[in-house]
């Protein structure tokens, strides 16, 4: 899936010791949308830009070590290895050894003239791709930030490049001592490294200028030059789990709030151990009127939350994964009020929304961290909840947009429709990334991800048989059981389709992946597991997540 994007210029920062001008670049092949304005707020606004560049960043998925050199050196050895092993076979041993330290004195010779011709061209590569990974630091990232202006507030977002980690940073007008100008809208802004680097010199003492640049949009067609045009290819799947997050926000949880000092007791504990084996949760552990508790597994450390007390009506257990994402809030900790936690239920999403005073980061964590398809059928959050008709949705959506940000009970009221119906509409243009829900407001904005509508056909489904596994539980064909057996969920039932029935059954471990799986169906046959589940497998999961771990 191709974005375009065409900047005038690039983000830049200027300044001097009394005072700093910070200039975003917008996308110029969008709609004017600009803002000027004076930051107010320094130390807590540069903590919280900065943990959003640490979500840009963000990638945790396993990375194979790097053996290219142990390889170069292997074949450097395989002379020397085979000469000392005919040696040990044939001849005298004096007269072999003798010969093996000829050979190895002028291997050393040959080695060091290729150092002295190969050297320099070696150096001068690293130089160059070195001076790359400087200069276009942000092309190694998949998207830069969307930002958007609402006459309420500017609010940044981004997405991480191992698609499981969300980052929203809104700022309402309070942060800025002096707003001159500004135009609603949504644009993607150049962020460089080289402007985070610059953002980590805010200080109280120096006056900042916080700019979206609008003269962007008022350069002529001759000074074409100027402008920085970015071409990305991104993945179906990375924008497929952007808007599965985003849709996620909408969801009903549970919901509490936990003191700045119990994050940071967690990311204490993640920061000193590092487990060796599974299952790799955080158990939150919720009764009414009591601290709350969270255990960290496989240690069964026990956090205990005395200031943080759980006011919901009914004692729970959430279990959650991918929890060293957390570790992103460590620089809100010093600046935080404190962090309301939203848990979608076992194995779902969470977010975390830090209260900043003026500002409020939320940080949404998919159920994984590595999207494989052994976690297949484990995120199913973009089915609509209620069919609404194009007409109303479209009425819905002007409507909003009138405002910019509204609730719903607000937008029913106006447009004599019932709530349900105009959640649902906005429900779906939340999964079609035209629309935002603001989870510390418990407010709908107008959002535009892209300029172009995105081909929802393509996103909603990960394959072919995660939409066949929908359709068969839609239309009730699915029946499931489970039972648990040395710490493993087994699944098994029955699946309809086409005049057949299937016999599915799975193993699931206790870090919630598939770990074996069987059925009677032809892809099954053929691949096994290889390829990953098959619908009627996908859809005994896919079945028993939405009877047992939604609230």
């Amino acid at each position: 899936m191709k974005f375009n994007y065409k900047y005038g210029g690039s983000s830049s920062v200027s300044g001097n010791a009394s005072s700093t001008n910070m200039s975003f670049a917008p996308d110029t092949l969008r709609q004017p949308t600009f803002f000027v304005g004076q930051l107010g707020k320094h130390i807590p606004f540069r903590e919280s830009i900065s943990a959003l560049h640490d979500v840009v960043i963000s990638d945790l998925r396993f990375k194979p070590k790097d053996k290219t050199q142990y390889l170069e050196w292997v074949k450097s050895q395989e002379d020397i290895w085979l000469s000392e092993y005919v040696g040990q076979k044939v001849g005298s041993k004096e007269n072999i050894e003798e010969q093996i330290k000829k050979v190895r004195e002028e291997l050393k010779v040959v080695n060091a003239e290729q150092q002295k011709v190969m050297g320099p061209f070696n150096k001068s590569k690293r130089d160059y791709f070195n001076y790359i990974y400087k200069r276009d630091y942000d092309a190694w990232f998949v998207l830069d930030p969307v930002i958007t202006i609402h006459p309420d507030e500017i609010f940044f977002e981004c997405f991480s490049q191992d698609e499981s980690t969300y980052g929203k940073l809104g700022c309402n007008y309070n942060v800025f001592k002096k707003i001159n100008e500004f135009e609603c809208g949504t644009t993607n802004i150049d962020y460089s490294q080289a402007l985070y680097n610059e953002f980590q010199k805010i200080r109280d003492y120096k006056e900042t200028e916080f700019k979206v640049d609008p003269s962007g949009f008022e350069v002529a067609t001759e000074n074409e030059d100027v402008y920085k045009e970015v071409k990305i290819d991104l993945p179906d799947s990375w924008v497929r789990g952007f808007l599965q997050v985003s849709s996620a926000m909408t969801l009903d949880g549970v919901t509490f709030d936990l003191h700045p000092m119990d994050v940071y007791n967690i990311c204490l504990y993640l920061r000193r151990y590092k487990e060796k084996h599974g299952p790799r949760s955080m158990k939150y552990i919720l009764k009414p009127n009591e601290p709350i508790k969270i255990i960290l597994e496989p240690w069964n450390y026990e956090i205990k939350c005395p200031r943080s007390i759980y006011k919901g009506d009914k004692e729970q257990e959430v279990r959650v994964w991918g929890r060293r994402r957390i570790l992103i809030l460590e620089r809100l900790l010093s600046v935080a009020k404190k962090f309301t936690v939203t848990l979608l239920g076992t194995g779902l999403p969470s977010f975390y929304v830090a209260d900043l005073g003026d500002m409020n980061f939320t940080l949404g964590l998919s159920g994984w961290t590595a999207n494989d398809w052994s976690r297949a059928g484990n995120f199913d959050l973009m089915a609509p909840r209620m069919k609404v008709d194009d007409i109303t949705k479209q009425t819905v959506f002007n409507a909003l947009k009138e405002n910019w940000v509204e609730d719903v009970n607000s937008l029913s009221h106006r447009l004599g429709l019932a709530t349900d119906v105009v959640a649902g509409a906005l429900s779906a243009y939340t999964q079609a990334g035209r629309v935002i829900y603001d989870m510390k407001l418990k407010k709908y904005r107008v959002r535009e991800l892209s300029k172009d509508p995105l081909p929802m056909h393509l996103l909603r489904f990960a394959n072919p048989r995660e939409e066949t596994a929908t359709r068969l539980i839609d239309q009730n064909k699915v029946t499931v059981q489970a039972t648990e057996r040395d710490n493993m969920l087994q699944l098994s039932g029955t699946v309809r389709d086409k005049n057949r029935t299937y016999h599915p059954s799975v193993t699931i471990d206790k870090d919630e992946r598939i770990t074996q799986g069987s059925c009677s169906c032809n892809h099954y046959n053929m691949n096994k597991m290889r390829k990953g589940p098959c619908e009627h497998i996908l859809s005994l999961r896919m079945k028993f997540n939405k009877e047992n771990t939604r609230f």
